[in-house]
C-alpha cells in the first residue's frame, strides 16, 4: 500500500544530508619544549551515495587542508579518500560546510593529546605554536595563503575572562579531594576557518565561477534598490547589505530595499552558503557602491561649477575643499542625476559589479 511518510525537523537534521563521518588518523612530530615540527593527516570521508554538497569541483571531498589550523607547523601531509556508500547523499553540514569543522577538531584534538604527553598545560602549547602577527600574510605547508591574524591576543582573552588560573586552581584542589562531588574539565579550542566560497582561480561549481554580484539603482527621490544574487537563510542580509551602502555612498539605509532570490531580476551569483555571503557578495555590494559615490562626486561637481578633484565625500555629501559650507547631498545629486549631468555623462544612476576575490578568508577564534 502507499505510505506517506512527513518528518519533523529534528529528524530531518539528523537522518538527512549527513555531514561529519569522517574517520581521521593523525601524527604530530615535536621537540620536547612543545614546539611542532611536522603534521601528516589521512582521511576516509563518507560521502553517502552521491555527494549532495555544493563543493568546488577542484575540492570534492572539502576543504580539509586547512587543518593546520592557526598554528606555524613547517611541514604538512594531508590525504582524504572520499568514499561512495548506500547511505543517504551526504557532504552538507548544518552549520560549516567544506568540512572545516572536521579539520579544526583533528589539529585541536592532536594538540591536546600533545600537550598531555609532553606534561604540559594546553593552554601554553598553544601560545607557542601559534603563526605570529608579523609573519602574515602567512602560507601554510598544505598551501593557504593566510592574508591576516592575531591568534594569542583572542586567546588570552578567553582565557582572562574566565580567570584560567582560577580555573585550574579549582579543577587540581577537586581532583585531590576525594570526596569531591564532581570532576572539572577545562576545554580549550582555538580555529582558523576557511570562508568565502568563491575566488575563480580556485573554485567553481561545475565550470562556472564562484564569483557574485550586486546592482545598485538610486531612483530620483535618493531611494534605492539592491539586487543581489545571494539569498538570505536568516542572517540579516538586508540589514548588512544596507549598511555597506549607506556607508560607502551614502543613501540612508531606510530608504534601500534589499532585494534577493529573484533570478528573474538578480544579477548572476553563486548563492548563500560556505560563509560567502559578506566577503564575496557584500565586497560586490561595495564596489558597486563605490561606482555608484563616483558618478555622484562627477555630478556633485558639475552642481558647484567645480572639478571633480575639488570635490571630497562625507557621510551623505559632497563638499568642496576647502569651503564645507558649500555641498550637494546624495539626495539632490540623484535628482539631478536624471535631468542635470555633466555634458557626454549618462542619465541615471547606477552600477552593477560581479567581484571574484582574489583569496579565500581566513576567521580565527578561541572558545
Amino acid at each position: 500500500r502507499p505510505v506517506k511518510w512527513i518528518e519533523s525537523r529534528a529528524e530531518n537534521l539528523s537522518t538527512t544530508a549527513f555531514a561529519r563521518d569522517y574517520h581521521m588518523t593523525g601524527e604530530l612530530a615535536a621537540d620536547s619544549s612543545g614546539r611542532i615540527k611536522a603534521l601528516r593527516v589521512h582521511v576516509v570521508a563518507d560521502h553517502g551515495a552521491f555527494d549532495a554538497c555544493a563543493d568546488p569541483t577542484k575540492w570534492p571531498a572539502g576543504m580539509f587542508h586547512v587543518c593546520t589550523g592557526s598554528y606555524d607547523i613547517p611541514n604538512a601531509f594531508v590525504s582524504v579518500d572520499g568514499v561512495y556508500t548506500n547511505k543517504f547523499p551526504g557532504g552538507v553540514a548544518y552549520r560549516c560546510s567544506f568540512r572545516v569543522t572536521e579539520a579544526v577538531y583533528l589539529i585541536e584534538r592532536m594538540v591536546d593529546v600533545l600537550a598531555q604527553k609532553l606534561g604540559m598545560d594546553k593552554a601554553e602549547i598553544r601560545l607557542k605554536n601559534f603563526i605570529r602577527k608579523d609573519q602574515f600574510p602567512f602560507s601554510t605547508p598544505l598551501g593557504l595563503d593566510y592574508d591576516s591574524g592575531d591568534y594569542e591576543p583572542a586567546l588570552r582573552k578567553v582565557l582572562a575572562a574566565v580567570d584560567y588560573p582560577a580555573l585550574r586552581a579549582e579543577q587540581t584542589a577537586r581532583r585531590a579531594d576525594a570526596n569531591a562531588e564532581w570532576l572539572m574539565g577545562i576545554g580549550i579550542a582555538t580555529f582558523t576557518e576557511i570562508v568565502g566560497a568563491g575566488p575563480s582561480k580556485m573554485c567553481d561549481i561545475l565550470g562556472v565561477g564562484m564569483f557574485d554580484s550586486c546592482e545598485i539603482r538610486v531612483h530620483p527621490d535618493g531611494s534605492a534598490i539592491a539586487r543581489m544574487g545571494t539569498i538570505t537563510q536568516g542572517q540579516g542580509h538586508q540589514t548588512t547589505y544596507a549598511q555597506i551602502i549607506a556607508s560607502e555612498a551614502g543613501i540612508p539605509a531606510s530608504v534601500i530595499t534589499v532585494e534577493e532570490g529573484d533570478t528573474s531580476t538578480a544579477p548572476y551569483g553563486l548563492g548563500t552558503y560556505g560563509s560567502r555571503s559578506t566577503p564575496v557578495a557584500g565586497a560586490a555590494v561595495a564596489r558597486a557602491s563605490h561606482k555608484i559615490r563616483e558618478k555622484a562626486r562627477q555630478i556633485a561637481a558639475h552642481l558647484l561649477e567645480a572639478s571633480p578633484d575639488d570635490v571630497e565625500f562625507d557621510l551623505d555629501r559632497f563638499v568642496l575643499k576647502g569651503s564645507p559650507e558649500q555641498f550637494k547631498t546624495i539626495k539632490q545629486v540623484a535628482w539631478a542625476a536624471y535631468h542635470n549631468v555633466p555634458e557626454g555623462m549618462e542619465m541615471g544612476l547606477e552600477a552593477v559589479d560581479y567581484y571574484d576575490p582574489p583569496n579565500f578568508t581566513f576567521p580565527f577564534g578561541a572558545y
